[in-house]
């Protein structure tokens, strides 16, 4: 092989593995806010602890995603409450910066009723430390299909945001 075809080989192998290098997404463990009569029962606290694993399998399976890891004791450490992370979007995507993140999915398990909840989450753009979509998904119901089902839909919504934006 000679050395030009040699040097267009690399540039290819280069160029191919820059369009295939994928954003990186940190996942930030869903927190429940239960406001009905009956607040934080185990069945719930559990479905909302399988929020964000079901995300990042859901995620992983649009492609094009690096699942960043975030230690969960690093994100008790930088919660100062129920709602702080998820309300100060600069803290979260300082938390998902020191990680290598490019995004960052912060939520809450929204709990009204005994019938539906909500699963509310905000994408953060870690460079920018701003907001840039906020998702708002029903769930009618408590089983885990609903929870599966509307995790995928999050799935979709970030995916097509973060498709739209790029990594800004």
């Amino acid at each position: 092989m000679n050395t030009i075809t040699q040097g267009i080989l690399i540039f290819m192998m280069f160029i191919s593995g820059a369009v295939n290098a994928g954003e990186k997404i940190a996942i930030l463990s869903f927190e429940l806010n239960d406001i009905t009569s009956l607040p934080n029962i185990l069945a719930e606290r559990e479905r909302t602890a399988s929020i964000k694993l079901l995300l990042e399998q859901a995620i992983k399976q649009r492609g094009g995603y690096d699942i960043i890891q975030i230690a969960p004791d690093q994100q008790r450490a930088e919660n100062a409450g129920l709602g702080y992370l998820f309300k100060f979007h600069d803290i979260t995507a300082q938390l998902a910066n020191e990680f290598g993140a490019d995004w960052v999915v912060v939520g809450q398990h929204s709990k009204p009723s005994f019938l539906y909840s909500y699963l509310i989450a905000y994408l953060i753009n870690v460079k920018t430390g701003k907001m840039v979509a906020r998702f708002d998904v029903e769930m009618k119901g408590n089983h885990q299909k609903v929870t599966q089902r509307s995790v995928q839909k999050l799935s979709k919504e970030i995916d097509k945001i973060i498709d739209t934006l790029g990594n800004i």
